[in-house]
């Protein structure tokens, strides 16, 4: 028997056992990929939480603008004359859950929202609401009827600006 044999026949493998000429991956190698990996997964993470951030205020403009246009929606038809107001409101909803529960129209209901959405800046349905008689600035609602919406949030946009004043 010839020695390469009783390598194949030692190792179990068919094939002999390297020899001291062949390359493989040295623990230096292995350390300078293993970092350079690290360096590539730390810079991602912030490019992630920035799109996050990023889609939670397209989210939030999209969920303010549905409410003002309901709101200017229920203005329009109190203003045609559709269905009775309180005469204070000026043609305003009483609350935004009148939007989402609807009014009776010649019999039929109307819905101006088919839900309240969740502002992505508080996680929660709590808006802050300004009626016709509150200063625009103004960060308490007076309960009359709701001419404006904007978020509870005090935290800042990518673009400098508050959220709640969008």
């Amino acid at each position: 028997m010839d020695s390469r044999t009783n390598v194949q026949r030692l190792t179990g493998l068919g094939r002999p056992l390297r020899r001291s000429g062949e390359r493989g991956l040295t623990l230096v190698e292995l350390i300078v990929t293993s970092a350079i990996l690290g360096i590539l997964a730390s810079a991602a993470i912030p490019v992630m939480s920035f799109e996050v951030q990023r889609q939670k205020e397209r989210e939030l403009r999209a969920d303010l603008w549905m409410m003002r246009n309901a709101i200017d929606k229920y203005k329009d038809a109190a203003d045609k004359g559709a269905f009775q107001t309180k005469v204070d409101s000026q043609g305003y909803p009483p609350d935004l859950d009148t939007l989402v529960k609807g009014v009776d129209v010649q019999g039929k209901k109307v819905r101006f929202l088919r839900k309240i959405p969740m502002d992505p800046m508080t996680g929660n349905t709590d808006w802050g609401m300004r009626s016709m008689q509150d200063d625009p600035d103004s960060d308490s609602y007076s309960g009359d009827s709701v001419f404006d919406v904007y978020s509870k949030s005090t935290g800042t946009a990518l673009d400098g600006t508050k959220y709640s004043d969008w």
